[in-house]
């Protein structure tokens, strides 16, 4: 379940609302998952916990691909876990499989407006 004012739940009847047009105001990280999917159990947390680290700067709209299978079949998705960022409605990038955490941190920080320093 989502947890957290930066971690949402998505479907097909809210995908428009949730994350494209959502996406215009806050980089939208989508993760596509499926509850028989091992990789997505290890993916998931990562995601979560970066959500939270992240603090506001991305959103992440989780969305059971099972349930939602219009929608993986829209962004052509050939496996599970796959998370595409959604920047002003569009999907700018995406990964597949799970990854560790320096690799989604590298991922986001690609795409996402640089923090200001902190100090010390």
């Amino acid at each position: 379940m989502a947890a957290g004012p930066n971690i949402i739940d998505a479907t097909e009847d809210d995908f428009a609302e949730c994350v494209l047009a959502a996406s215009s105001r806050t980089p939208v990280l989508v993760d596509f998952w499926a509850d028989w999917c091992g990789p997505c159990r290890v993916l998931t947390p990562v995601l979560e916990r970066l959500a939270e680290e992240y603090a506001g700067r991305f959103v992440l709209a989780k969305v059971e691909a099972d349930e939602n299978m219009r929608l993986a079949g829209r962004y052509k998705l050939r496996g599970f876990p796959t998370a595409i960022l959604f920047v002003n409605g569009e999907p700018v990038d995406q990964f597949s499989g799970a990854r560790p955490p320096v690799f989604v941190r590298e991922f986001l920080d690609q795409h996402l407006d640089k923090p200001a320093v902190q100090p010390g």
